[in-house]
């Protein structure tokens, strides 16, 4: 999956779909975070071509996010669990 988290619990899935994907040049990868917050702050400094589409912790609109495909998430305080699979397209492929 390519840049893959260090420690070991708490871990999830970030996967790349559309203008996300071409910008962090690796369709995935894998890391820890409580909340979509710090989910897109690891983003952002773990993947610098991505970080202008975070500010404050918060995805910019032309992007969405979709937990376990089973629904969108925009605000920063939602929770995340291990194995969470985090799904980062452009907003206007999401439908």
């Amino acid at each position: 999956m390519g840049l893959f988290a260090d420690s070991g619990t708490g871990r999830m899935y970030v996967e790349f779909f559309g203008l996300p994907r071409e910008r962090a040049g690796v369709p995935a990868i894998e890391l820890q975070a409580n909340t979509l917050g710090e989910l897109l702050a690891v983003l952002a400094e773990r993947v610098p071509p991505l970080s202008e589409f975070v500010e404050a912790n918060r995805l910019h609109p032309v992007l969405a996010a979709s937990l376990n495909g089973d629904r969108f998430i925009r605000d920063p305080q939602t929770p995340l669990c291990e194995n969470d699979h985090v799904l980062i397209l452009s907003a206007d492929a999401g439908g």
